[in-house]
């Protein structure tokens, strides 16, 4: 489903560029993308457009946001960390902090993992019509923890 995502967001510069989704569908399966896989990425974006299009006020507060026992279990400690840090640098709001967590536990995995959890938050700012700024883009598009080579000590 994530390579479906990663290869809107390429392909498709605005998500109003988008064709219907039955179109999509069938555009995404003569690239080859499976049918199982097309489906869950379709009803996940569609998730995020309803997510997306709502807006709550009381969603925009200051004050800090307690995880409970079964998100933290869900996301993981470094999601979690990761979505924290990107809200302390005004990089979200806690509007969409709140859609990249009700998204990240839409997935059935646990725990969710950070490349998986950047794709979520660009996929959030795509479907906003907004552009990652640099520091942002710099986190997203850099190398995952789990991924990076081990750091020396000398």
């Amino acid at each position: 489903m994530f390579d479906i995502l990663v290869y809107l967001y390429e392909t498709y510069y605005r998500p109003d560029a988008c064709p219907e989704p039955a179109a999509l569908a069938r555009k995404l399966s003569a690239v080859g993308f499976d049918d199982v896989e097309i489906s869950e990425a379709l009803d996940w974006l569609n998730g995020l457009t309803e997510m997306a299009g709502t807006t709550n006020p009381a969603l925009e507060s200051s004050g800090t946001r307690f995880y409970i026992a079964q998100e933290v279990d869900t996301l993981g400690t470094a999601a979690v960390g990761f979505i924290q840090f990107l809200e302390l640098a005004g990089l979200l709001t806690a509007s969409q902090r709140e859609i990249v967590i009700e998204r990240a536990l839409a997935l059935d995995e646990s725990p969710v993992t950070l490349g998986k959890l950047k794709i979520i938050v660009l996929m959030l700012l795509w479907s906003q019509g907004k552009e990652p700024d640099a520091l942002m883009f710099d986190d997203l598009f850099g190398a995952d923890e789990e991924d990076a080579a081990p750091r020396l000590l000398h």
